[in-house]
């Protein structure tokens, strides 16, 4: 039976080693936000419009696929990638996931920027599992030279490169999932799927007016400073802050029955019209069986073909 395999470094290399990745990864996440600021709209001609989640351009595959398919398709080839144990067939998901994101024309920078939502958690997996993970026979651990309990395993590593590069395939995914078609065609597939009709109308009005509440709570927030509110850590803070939110919540609630009387003066029942979807086709069938294959392709690989 193999041993396990001690490596000995000096501090200053193991400090090289841990702190490398993470510099990286935090000027990356750096360059990101600074990408997207310098895109965004500053000043008085800010864009109060609720951002759109599908692309204007319909011309790809991805646009084309019938909602109900690509739906089913891509989330049961999520699971599979998902249950991948390897590196190597995960660093494969990821190669796709970019792939599908080129040919659906989806946005780089909002894609990338979906993925700072998870790059503390993978962070930590990357940091804490190499650390942690108890040393089997055949691991190869890195030690500091006088400090034998602090080790570093690279299967440990290897794993949480496995798990960051599963969670990186799938939430780049979800670009051609949710930007190909409007969100209301994409709602109404999922209820044609058989989720509750309510579910979906509650998803399409919070992601309306989510917006609204938040440039609602902008605008209330600039007239704060405007006479001149800054933040402290006192009682009158916390009390200008109550009375903030307060009136927010009031505001947001009329707003909501202005709405909701709106809807029923325009004839609203309790349901929205159903958008108007092409009938599904054997391409789109034929579409979604080669996602299924292509993600029972890489479980196999993953399962018979690498080296435990």
């Amino acid at each position: 039976m193999a041993e396990v395999v001690h490596i000995v470094l000096p501090a200053w290399q193991f400090a090289a080693i841990l702190a490398g990745p993470l510099i990286l990864l935090a000027a990356a996440a750096a360059g990101l936000r600074f990408l997207v600021r310098r895109r965004s709209v500053s000043g008085e001609d800010r864009d109060w419009s609720v951002p759109p989640l599908a692309d204007a351009a319909g011309a790809t595959l991805f646009h084309r696929w019938d909602v109900r398919c690509k739906i089913t398709a891509l989330l049961a080839y999520s699971f599979l990638v998902a249950a991948l144990e390897h590196v190597t067939p995960a660093l494969a998901a990821l190669a796709v996931s970019l792939l599908a994101l080129v040919l659906a024309r989806s946005s780089l920078v909002r894609a990338l920027t979906r993925l700072l939502a998870v790059t503390g958690f993978l962070v930590m997996f990357l940091v804490v599992m190499p650390l942690s993970a108890p040393a089997l026979p055949g691991d190869t651990v890195l030690v500091i030279d006088g400090v034998d309990w602090l080790g570093f395993n690279l299967r440990g590593l290897y794993k949480a490169l496995a798990i960051a590069c599963k969670g990186v395939a799938v939430a780049l995914l979800m670009e051609p999932l949710l930007t190909t078609a409007p969100l209301p065609v994409t709602l109404h597939g999922l209820t044609r799927l058989g989720i509750p009709d309510m579910v979906g109308q509650m998803v399409l009005l919070s992601h309306r007016y989510l917006h609204v509440f938040r440039h609602e709570a902008e605008r209330m927030a600039a007239g704060m400073r405007v006479r001149g509110f800054r933040k402290r850590t006192d009682i009158e803070t916390l009390r200008a802050v109550a009375n903030f939110l307060g009136m927010l919540f009031v505001r947001s609630f009329e707003r909501t029955e202005r709405v909701f009387d709106a809807m029923r003066a325009r004839g609203y029942r309790g349901r929205f019209p159903a958008p108007e979807e092409p009938r599904m086709q054997a391409k789109d069938l034929l579409l979604a069986g080669a996602w299924l294959a292509l993600g029972i392709t890489l479980i196999l690989w993953d399962r018979f073909f690498q080296h435990r």
